[in-house]
């Protein structure tokens, strides 16, 4: 593991908004909703990371969309929502702190020229005041829903993204992907069950795989600890706009409609029982 440098200061200002947002904090439930890539936003110390605010609403800077279907989730749910607050290009709260991507110099043929070069005071300051904090509400909000529950069981995980329909000038068939990693109790009846709607081309660790590096926060969150978990993929341009994510918050709801009413999810997980699939 990289060792962690403490920030000499802290990279938001206090006028700035905090490094995550809580929704629904006062929900009880089985269900906790995250969203690592919410925003765009970037700490005005950062002065727009050198990018312009075109190429920060690009697919780049956060998940197009991810937001408002976690949102729309969280009220149909009931369920609290965890969702950070700054853009994946500060860093990336989904990748752990040893990964290539945390903090990228270039993201799909874009330099990002206030990563590059970036020192080891730069990188702790964006760790220290956006990243920590972040997975420190995650945890937060899970003990507290465990609160409510027998020592033998959890909150289920769902962690809401979206892709881009072509990446490195590949196309990407699917209308929507499930990764996972090492638990299949969640995302395999998922999987079944969103394949049922025939018009649907449905990825399984599709368009990247959670066994990769591509699903920490589940990883540090969900299989490490024995909580079933799931990383939820909709492709952009389904829902870019409000009518398009209240029609796949439908899509989704219609799918975990039987598949969180197995109550074999709500089990905290036993490493031994966990597969590498």
């Amino acid at each position: 593991m990289t060792e962690r440098l403490e920030p000499d200061t802290p990279l938001l200002g206090p006028d700035e908004p905090a490094a995550f947002e809580v929704i629904n904090g006062q929900a009880g439930g089985r269900v906790l909703l995250l969203c690592d890539h919410a925003s765009n936003r970037v700490p005005a110390a950062l002065d727009g990371l050198g990018l312009s605010e075109i190429e920060l609403a690009r697919h780049i800077g956060w998940d197009i969309g991810a937001e408002d279907v976690t949102r729309r989730l969280a009220d149909a749910l009931d369920a609290p929502a965890v969702i950070a607050g700054y853009s994946r290009l500060v860093i990336d709260c989904n990748r752990d702190l040893d990964h290539p991507q945390l903090i990228l110099p270039e993201s799909d043929g874009t330099p990002v020229p206030a990563n590059i070069g970036l020192s080891e005071d730069g990188r702790a300051a964006r760790i220290g005041s956006l990243f920590d904090p972040y997975h420190a509400a995650i945890e937060a909000e899970l003990a507290r829903l465990k609160q409510g529950l027998p020592p033998e069981q959890a909150p289920v995980l769902l962690s809401i993204h979206s892709f881009t329909p072509i990446m490195d000038g590949q196309e990407r068939p699917w209308e929507i992907g499930i990764l996972w990693n090492r638990d299949p109790r969640l995302p395999e009846p998922l999987i079944a069950r969103l394949r049922e709607n025939t018009d649907l081309t449905v990825g399984d660790n599709e368009p990247y795989s959670a066994r990769l590096g591509y699903g920490y926060t589940l990883e540090r969150h969900g299989d490490g600890a024995g909580f079933a978990n799931a990383l939820i993929e909709i492709r952009q341009d389904l829902i870019d706009t409000h009518h398009g994510a209240e029609a796949w918050t439908g899509i989704l709801l219609a799918a975990f409609r039987d598949v969180l009413g197995d109550e074999s999810l709500y089990r905290v997980r036993k490493e031994r029982e966990t597969v590498d699939g």
